[in-house]
């Protein structure tokens, strides 16, 4: 989220978790129209149904600015950002925050408690340890110091003013897990505040689907096949209204070394790159919740995902890493496999 030149590069080149998969039907009224931005350290593409090419500029043009806004308050690496506030004051001292920032924080915690840990936005000293651009991978010495630092019981929030603090010096807060999702969720809120009614808000892996497309049929979104040689190498595609999707997978941001793949997702309980899945998508009325999610269920692994995914009725897919698949009962009526 830092807006540096080299980020800009490696975010246009992404390999993207879902393709949208999607026909502009001419001669039909509305017609379709999007545009792509880098924010937040990825491609974001805004896909909107409207009645003219005006209307959908102005209410795409508004989303961005929006999204920049939460690109800035959200940011990692942003020096200026909430995040990098109470990072730097981790052990110290309580800051306030925007309300954005409190709310995700506080629905990061959420979803750490549902998930058992498995998702946790306190993941920062471990994350920043591994140099996936280079290849480089810390010593079990340099995780084992971070592990006590990956305790998001230790996230402090007072209401009464907004504040949050992390407990322990050297804590790091990282809402890169959830912001995505929480932006696609707020993106669509905004346009269909300024009267589009139907579309989609893409931020690579993480997308938000309203309404149908201008001939009634749902959207159609493409999982990647997480082994496929381009990102247009689809192994199901789903059709939905009113829906959010997030894939997380390994073939994101990785390296192989000696045989092994390590990649970007990881468990806190190790700092180690999790196993047992080559891709986790999963569908639900909220991107907040999808994107989280999708990371929750990747870190359990096989045994404990699927009964996570019975206990809430989740709706998800999975790619094992033997290249099998698993389909929630309630997610087959709406994915078709390829």
């Amino acid at each position: 989220m830092n807006g540096k030149s080299s980020k800009l590069l490696a975010a246009a080149a992404i390999v993207f978790v879902l393709t949208i998969v999607f026909m502009l039907v001419s001669g039909v009224s509305p017609h379709i129209y999007k545009k792509s931005e880098i924010v937040m350290d990825t491609v974001v593409t805004l896909t909107v149904v409207a009645d003219s090419e005006k209307k959908a500029n102005e209410a795409i043009e508004a989303a961005f600015k929006e999204l920049r806004r939460l690109d800035r308050l959200l940011s990692f690496s942003d020096a200026g950002s909430d995040v990098s506030a109470i990072n730097k004051n981790a052990g110290q001292a309580a800051i306030k925050v925007s309300t954005d920032t409190y709310e995700l924080a506080k629905k990061a915690v959420e979803v750490s408690e549902l998930t058992g840990g498995a998702f946790d936005p306190a993941i920062g000293p471990a994350a920043v340890l591994w140099d996936f651009k280079n290849k480089k991978r810390p010593t079990g010495s340099e995780l084992k110091k971070t592990l006590p630092l990956l305790n998001y019981t230790h996230i402090v929030f007072n209401g009464n003013d907004t504040s949050i603090m992390l407990k322990d010096k050297g804590m790091l807060l990282d809402l890169g897990g959830i912001a995505k999702g929480y932006a696609a969720d707020r993106t669509v809120d905004l346009l269909r505040g300024a009267g589009i009614k139907a579309g989609i808000a893409a931020m690579a892996g993480d997308i938000r689907v309203w309404g149908t497309r201008p001939d009634g049929s749902p959207w159609r979104v493409g999982i990647r096949a997480p082994r496929g040689s381009t990102p247009e190498d689809l192994i199901a595609v789903l059709s939905l209204k009113d829906m959010a999707v997030s894939t997380s997978g390994d073939y994101e941001r990785f390296f192989i070394e000696d045989g092994i793949r390590y990649h970007h997702i990881l468990n806190p309980a190790t700092g180690q790159p999790a196993g047992d899945f080559q891709s986790v998508t999963v569908v639900n009325p909220q991107g907040v919740m999808t994107d989280a999610l999708s990371t929750a269920v990747f870190v359990m692994g096989r045994e404990k995902a699927l009964a996570f995914i019975e206990k809430t009725s989740l709706m998800a897919f999975l790619v094992f890493s033997d290249g099998t698949t698993f389909t929630s009962a309630n997610l087959r009526g709406l994915l078709e496999n390829r």
